[in-house]
């Protein structure tokens, strides 16, 4: 009986899925929608009948769960970069120049192109063909754990079909866009008004929004879609190309845009960029662009990548929108570095479907170069679909009446005297004390940029600053539910939530801390950099010497005076132990136990290497255990000397370090010798 049972509902589900491809990934359904809810609600009452025999992998999976109480976070195994843009044909063909000219020859280039949709960049994980884990993009290096509300997705394959003759690797993980139709944007927000809820800005926040639900039965009632563009690691599976790597993909059960093209040469993707920017306004979904990829897989991994973008893909990004309106006044806003920013204020004027009040001016220097006036119509623009700015005046429009934006010389709010410091474009305020500057931190340390605290938003730390309960960042720990609950706006449990966040937050990592502090130029991968060199101790970063933080790779002297200033300073210093003993333990970072051939060992590039790019050469360390260091010192223990090496090996000769032809390296990466004595393997 059970055994019948079993088989009724492995072929249930063998026919939804397959009808589910036909209707989501083919358009092309074989049976009415009726028919469809028959057999998926023949399915979910079987599996309420016999629990025991539910699956992860059975379609029934997409209806949600019950509300989770918050989101785990997930580390990618490897980063989920950003793109650099470009706006214009020329752009595009100096993207090419530039590929050339690091490749140090004239091979003939082919491309992908792709439309960037507006939606949420995702990571899927399969082991063994089974969807395990699903995760936001998040801060590039770890994301939010949403794979309840990604299973809801219909064109997401819960469990993939191998392609042909080809076995899948035991992990693989899909990077893709989560988006919303401009149908399904429409629908959603025809619901919210109905049962009088705010309606979303944009498809992209409605998106977003509908994958942060803690409540994944919310998102499986959103009319969500996905497009697979990738894989972490292309090394895993037997592709050459990008065009290879998506046929898999398609292979496997996974939605590829259909407007994703080949491109023979760059005047190819440049036709293509002109070609989507005409169908824009005819998709059914929405795209601020183009993304154009190397094709060739092994160019890719040579190209390497950048700190923060791959050097082998560019965003080709369409013209912003735009609208004309009148710069009503210009504010000047501290922020937590004590930076003053002009921000302009609008006349509101709805630009692409959002109302803009508000525009960043940056600098006094960008007020001058565009010479901008209060009273003056500017042309204002959302940069890349997002951030307002200001093109410029309309000079045509002006009457007389306009006046000059006069730049502070005093603080406008601490008022103390502002500096310009020699090499910089931003005007600041010195004073550390600055309320100005001591709000904006306190905002930051407890917003998802730092210690992420539940309940402690923007709102409640202007508040709590304003009642002075919070003047310092340990004052945040010294907070009781009795403190809160007799403030406007807060209730017993909202007060025992922030509180109990709090507490949880008292048990943190290095990272999280040291971004969390807002030591100027140090984000989120600069905080991940020094907790993984300095296994998670604050005292040995606290003591770190300028040199010692140069020896990171990532790290340069700007950024390590930024850090030595910061643990100098004695109101620093007294913040911290202050903090310490509101109990604040920072976790220590554990170290890997394997024996790795190069652990110890500090490699330093200089000269470009023939076989590989630089960036391939430090992968291939790291993979090995070693570190790399950016900067000559006595603690590097091999220089890899490539042609036109530079300065670098100069210093190095003086201080006696071991330097390896590129040949000497290779033969290292192949294991062909043991442990090196100085200057052993030297053919300099």
């Amino acid at each position: 009986m059970v055994e019948d049972i079993k088989k009724k509902i492995q072929k249930l589900r063998q026919q939804i899925s397959f009808h589910a491809h036909r209707y989501y990934d083919l358009d092309d359904p074989l049976i009415a929608d009726n028919e469809y809810d028959q057999l998926f609600q023949e399915l979910l009452n079987l599996e309420k009948l016999h629990p025991e025999l539910a699956t992860p992998d059975s379609p029934t999976q997409r209806v949600g769960g019950k509300p989770l109480a918050e989101f785990n976070t997930v580390r990618h195994t490897r980063p989920m970069l950003s793109l650099e843009n470009a706006f214009n044909q020329t752009e595009l063909l100096d993207f090419e120049e530039r590929l050339k000219r690091f490749l140090k020859t004239e091979v003939h280039l082919t491309y992908m192109a792709e439309p960037k949709l507006d939606g949420l960049a995702v990571e899927l994980v399969y082991e063994n063909g089974l969807l395990v884990t699903g995760s936001t993009r998040g801060d590039g290096r770890t994301g939010e754990e949403i794979t309840r509300n990604l299973k809801t997705i219909r064109s997401i394959p819960l469990r993939l079909d191998a392609p042909e003759n080809i076995q899948l690797p035991g992990i693989l993980e899909v990077r893709g866009e989560a988006y919303l139709t401009l149908a399904g944007f429409k629908a959603l927000n025809e619901q919210r008004l109905a049962a009088a809820e705010t309606i979303f800005a944009n498809p992209r926040n409605a998106a977003a929004g509908s994958l942060r639900q803690l409540d994944s039965r919310i998102t499986a009632q959103r009319p969500l879609d996905f497009f697979a563009y990738g894989v972490s690691d292309a090394g895993q599976i037997p592709c050459s190309s990008q065009e290879e790597l998506l046929d898999y993909l398609k292979k496997c059960g996974f939605s590829i845009n259909p407007l994703t093209k080949f491109c023979p040469d760059i005047f190819t993707v440049i036709e293509h960029f002109s070609h989507l920017q005409e169908v824009r306004p005819a998709l059914p979904y929405d795209i601020d662009g183009m993304v154009v990829k190397v094709n060739s897989l092994e160019l890719q991994q040579r190209l390497g990548n950048k700190a923060r973008s791959p050097r082998w893909a560019i965003a080709a990004k369409f013209a912003a929108t735009q609208a004309t309106t009148v710069l009503q006044k210009v504010e000047f806003q501290v922020g937590r570095t004590g930076a003053i920013t002009p921000v302009a204020i609008l006349e509101p004027v709805n630009i692409g479907g959002v109302v803009v009040s508000r525009a960043t001016l940056h600098n006094e220097g960008e007020i001058k170069r565009k010479g901008l006036q209060i009273g003056d119509h500017v042309l204002v623009q959302r940069a890349g679909d997002v951030i307002p700015e200001i093109v410029k005046p309309v000079l045509e429009q002006r009457n007389g009446s306009e006046t000059i934006i006069r730049v502070p010389e005093i603080c406008p709010v601490c008022q103390h005297r502002l500096i310009l410091p020699e090499d910089e474009a931003i005007t600041r305020c010195p004073n550390s004390h600055c309320p100005a500057q001591r709000l904006r931190l306190l905002v930051h340390y407890t917003s998802k940029a730092g210690m992420d605290i539940e309940g402690l938003g923007k709102k409640a730390m202007e508040q709590l600053f304003k009642e002075k309960l919070v003047q310092d960042i340990p004052d945040i720990y010294g907070l009781q539910v009795a403190d809160l609950v007799v403030l406007e706006g807060w209730a017993d449990k909202s007060a025992r939530n922030a509180v109990a966040a709090i507490e949880a937050s008292r048990e943190t990592t290095l990272a999280k801390l040291t971004r969390g502090l807002g030591i100027r130029y140090v984000g989120e991968e600069i905080a991940g950099l020094l907790d993984e060199h300095y296994g998670g101790s604050l005292q040995k970063l606290m003591g770190a010497s300028e040199e010692e933080l140069l020896d990171i790779e990532g790290i340069g002297p700007q950024t390590a005076q930024s850090i030595i200033e910061y643990f100098h300073d004695p109101d620093v210093k007294e913040m911290l132990s202050r903090l310490m003993g509101f109990g604040m333990t920072v976790l220590s970072t554990p170290k890997s136990l394997v024996e790795s051939p190069f652990a110890g060992w500090i490699f330093l590039f200089t000269g470009s290497l023939a076989a590989m790019s630089r960036d391939e050469a430090k992968v291939r360390v790291k993979e090995r255990g070693g570190k790399v260091a950016s900067q000559v010192s006595k603690k590097v223990t091999h220089v890899v000397a490539g042609e036109k090496p530079g300065s670098k090996l100069k210093k190095a000769r003086e201080l006696g370090l071991t330097i390896l032809s590129e040949k000497n390296f290779a033969d290292l990466l192949a294991g062909k010798d043991g442990p090196p004595k100085k200057q052993q393997l030297s053919i300099f």
